[in-house]
């Protein structure tokens, strides 16, 4: 489907009437509370919630609606960690693995902000049959909120996650992910085989799908096989059974079966979250393109080495970023022979180490994320893709576990990632319309042909380092972290700025919020002494060489 203003005003108009009914009911109960009220209520009884405005927050929120999980975390740390992203400036703790106190912000947000609403929404459908696709997709979706913070920290609180208001349980156990995984697969297979299309659903609340309960069930079985085909290294037997239940179930066919939330500029609720946080404080206008943050040089690189037709649609020079300007700019500022990259893991001062000569009035010719496309505040949040689907299934034929050859779905893979910029803001640049055309996609698989006559690890690399170079358009680092630890690949070479936190090693983690140490302490310890000590170079426990 392409993103087009209709669209997009839809997709606010669900928001705003999910919202708006929640702001009504919480309107109507304080009118009420004017005296005799006060004298007959329970101060602690559980009051009714609106479940569908809280459905809707859950997911908003978590496809990003503040500075905590996008800016410093998301892209701060793992733009940078996988080199999609460089900055000069020592804030930027992912590209030279230098503390900057802000490791513990996407354990607060998810616990504060993505899960609470949704916790009070899966505590009152539970055991009602008539709400039993409610209670299906939002268990659904406590998975996905809960398996990105136990992929980024690894033990967490779980069980007893999101209790505070319901159980009033303020210091939650931490379970152990070799506990978590297993129970997150098993519910999602719970869930999943509640959804009845003959039974009410969120609808217009449900800003992912409206409440279609087929699609609810095959973006079920995609997250089934992403969080089974985590378990390769640490359990391969538990892996393949999962991956092969997720695959018979049904998993994305095509990118009309994408999980995304679609975004419009203008208010908090509504826009690209990443998009505003880059273009606030990475990229603004007044920069004039002297601003430390650029693309990394190993994506401009790898980009422009493979004649990689998203090259325009990911990079421009600044002047291409100059929102007035951008129609008659990014024709121009967007050809793939003028990009450049900034390497990762310097400074102001110690770039010139890398970039002889090199002096700030040079960071003009380095290049920005694309603020028309992928970094646009109307693009939308990418939440699961088919085309990752399409490169877990490629592995999956590679290992003798589904149907297909490995190259079917590899082509599918990248064919599907270049076929969904059509659901971006469609301009004008190098070349031509910012949708990739089939022609060009053809010319670029006919060009890197999977080579299916290497060794299961040449072919293992070619994959995800395709999967790499895709992930970008989604802005998802959370996963594209989650994935390069697992599978090893791309080959990334470490920085080793001075005074780093991982001795020049790579990242493999985030340490806990300082304040779980102090409030939760009995919990916080018996974590790190099942997992290893707090520290960014401790794996989580899927995370095997």
């Amino acid at each position: 489907m392409t993103l087009n203003k209709t669209t997009m005003k839809y997709t606010i108009k669900k928001i705003s009437s999910a919202l708006m009914l929640g702001s009504l009911a919480v309107l109507l109960l304080a009118s009420c509370d004017k005296g005799f009220e006060d004298m007959n209520r329970n101060p602690n009884a559980y009051t009714e919630p609106v479940i569908g405005n809280l459905f809707t927050t859950s997911i908003v929120r978590t496809a990003g609606t503040g500075t905590n999980d996008r800016n410093r975390t998301n892209i701060k740390y793992f733009a940078g960690t996988m080199q999609y992203m460089a900055s000069l400036g020592t804030n930027w703790s992912g590209d030279k693995n230098f503390e900057n106190g802000q490791f513990g912000d996407l354990f607060f947000e998810i616990y504060n902000s993505h899960l609470p609403e949704l916790q009070e929404a899966i505590a009152f459908t539970e055991g009602n049959p008539e709400l039993v696709n409610h209670h299906a997709m939002a268990s659904i979706w406590r998975v996905y909120v809960l398996h990105r913070v136990t992929d980024i920290y690894g033990d967490v609180p779980y069980t007893e996650a999101g209790q505070g208001y319901i159980n009033q349980v303020h210091k939650p156990k931490y379970d152990k992910q070799s506990d978590i995984y297993p129970d997150m697969l098993a519910k999602l297979e719970t869930a999943i085989n509640q959804l009845d299309p003959s039974k009410p659903t969120f609808g217009i609340n449900d800003v992912l799908y409206e409440g279609n309960t087929g699609k609810w069930k095959t973006f079920g079985y995609s997250l089934m096989l992403r969080l089974g085909m985590r378990l390769t290294q640490v359990d391969p037997a538990l892996s393949r059974q999962w991956v092969e239940k997720a695959i018979a179930g049904g998993v994305m066919t095509s990118n009309d079966d994408i999980a995304k939330v679609d975004h419009t500029a203008g208010n908090g609720n509504t826009q690209n979250w990443d998009a505003f946080e880059l273009k606030r404080e990475s990229l603004p206008e007044s920069n004039a393109g002297k601003g430390p943050v650029k693309l990394a040089k190993t994506l401009i690189d790898a980009l422009q080495e493979g004649n990689d037709p998203r090259l325009p649609f990911y990079a421009t020079l600044w002047e291409g970023n100059i929102l007035s300007q951008q129609t008659a700019k990014l024709p121009a500022t967007t050809n793939p022979a003028i990009q450049r990259g900034l390497p990762n893991g310097y400074d102001a001062n110690s770039i010139s180490d890398a970039i002889p000569g090199f002096s700030n009035d040079m960071l003009v010719e380095f290049s920005e994320p694309n603020t028309a496309t992928l970094a646009s505040l109307d693009a939308p949040s990418m939440i699961l893709t088919y085309s990752e689907v399409e490169f877990l299934l490629a592995e999956a034929a590679l290992r003798g576990w589904g149907p297909g050859t490995a190259a079917e779905h590899y082509n599918k893979a990248i064919a599907a990632n270049m076929q969904s910029t059509s659901l971006y803001p469609v301009v004008t640049l190098s070349g031509g319309s910012s949708v990739i055309s089939q022609s060009a996609i053809d010319t670029y698989l006919a060009a890197h042909a999977l080579n299916t006559g290497g060794s299961f690890d040449a072919q293992m690399e070619q994959i995800y380092t395709q999967f790499w170079l895709a992930h970008f358009m989604y802005y998802d680092n959370f996963e594209a972290f989650s994935t390069w630890r697992r599978t090893g690949y791309p080959d990334l070479v470490p920085t080793n700025y001075p005074g780093n936190f991982t001795g020049g090693t790579h990242m493999l983690r985030l340490r806990y919020p300082i304040d779980e140490a102090t409030l939760n302490t009995e919990n916080y310890n018996a974590a790190v002494a099942n997992q290893g000590p707090d520290l960014y170079t401790t794996p989580v426990w899927w995370d095997v060489d």
